[in-house]
């Protein structure tokens, strides 16, 4: 009998070891890669936006809601990019921490309509409360975000104004994201806090060895114009010294105004290498202006992984992607 016993206490204390790993929701994709690469083996991180779907009509899944709700850890840009989760979080909470990076301190942010070489900075000492009123923690290292300015219920797309959200764009901010997510992996999962820490080390290794490749990429075509199809590649730009002419529309989802068509036309007519489609999105716009300007058409961009694997690999597939698609258009 006393064998027995120790036999099922063993077996007791290795669930809860087991259940010490938290569950981690995330919202998107390079999201997803950044947690999946701290993770390592000791766990898979949930996507909500799997692969192939359109975040801007985008609606949990009963399955989807209660994974979040039973969620230790989510894992998310902030409203400013993901307001579907928002009103999920505010319809169905959750008892775990919520981490918005974009709020990370350290973290480095613009704001829409800034030039390249222009950041705003999360403020470390601005702390603002976005309480959803469930109970669970809410990591904000000097958020910044306004309320208002991802305004509920209207519509799916994420917010055009005020602080860009695309911020994994820059993979400056993708490494310190990946030491933020470690930390607090590390206070959920005390035991495994070294483990976390060192994954995220050698992560961010190899994505500083990633942007240098880029940065050879793209060195030979920094001075070449391009258009984009929405306003989601200002990170990027910035980080590698591009220059982007415009942008066709100025949300996701949002329809181009004839005027905005007109001048944006003009602009690019006057110099533009390249105008770019973008994945998940019709690339009939881009085409015709291609058309009308002279332009070449390029290979549609994907800045947020919609038709990529998810997986620890993605975030280095989606960047690499990038580079490859500006560089292939612009060295012609």
């Amino acid at each position: 009998m006393r064998y027995t016993i120790s036999i099922a206490l063993a077996s007791l204390l290795a669930s809860t070891a087991l259940a010490e790993v938290p569950a981690v929701v995330t919202d998107i994709a390079p999201v997803h890669s950044l947690v999946a690469m701290v993770m390592g083996n000791l766990g898979t991180p949930a996507l909500l936006l799997e692969k192939g779907a359109d975040p801007h009509d985008f609606q949990l899944r009963p399955s989807q809601a209660q994974a979040v709700a039973d969620a230790g850890l989510v894992v998310w840009i902030g409203p400013e990019m993901s307001p579907w989760l928002d009103r999920a979080l505010d319809g169905t909470g959750t008892n775990g921490t919520l981490l918005a990076l974009l709020s990370a301190a350290g973290t480095e942010t613009r704001s829409y309509g800034k030039q390249a070489g222009e950041h705003d900075h999360a403020a470390e000492g601005e702390d603002h409360d976005h309480d959803h009123g469930h109970g669970h923690d809410h990591v904000a290292e000097g958020e910044s975000h306004d309320q208002d300015a991802h305004a509920k219920g209207e519509g799916h797309d994420h917010s055009h104004s005020g602080i860009d959200p695309h911020a994994w764009l820059d993979p400056h901010n993708a490494i310190l994201w990946m030491g933020v997510i470690a930390g607090e992996l590390g206070r959920l999962d005390p035991d495994n806090a070294v483990i976390y820490a060192e994954n995220a080390e050698l992560a961010a290794v190899r994505i500083n060895a990633m942007e240098a490749d880029l940065q050879a990429t793209l060195a030979p075509v920094h001075d070449k114009p391009f258009v984009v199809f929405h306003d989601a590649f200002g990170y990027f730009a910035a980080h590698f010294g591009l220059t982007v002419a415009g942008a066709i529309s100025a949300g996701d989802a949002a329809s181009p105004g004839a005027q905005s068509l007109r001048d944006l036309t003009r602009t690019a007519a006057a110099g533009t290498i390249c105008i770019f489609p973008e994945a998940n999105h019709d690339a009939a716009l881009s085409a015709q202006m291609a058309e009308a300007t002279g332009a070449t058409l390029g290979a549609p961009l994907d800045p947020e992984g919609v038709m990529l694997d998810p997986g620890p690999d993605l975030y280095r597939a989606l960047m690499t992607g990038l580079a490859g698609a500006l560089a292939d258009c612009l060295s012609r």
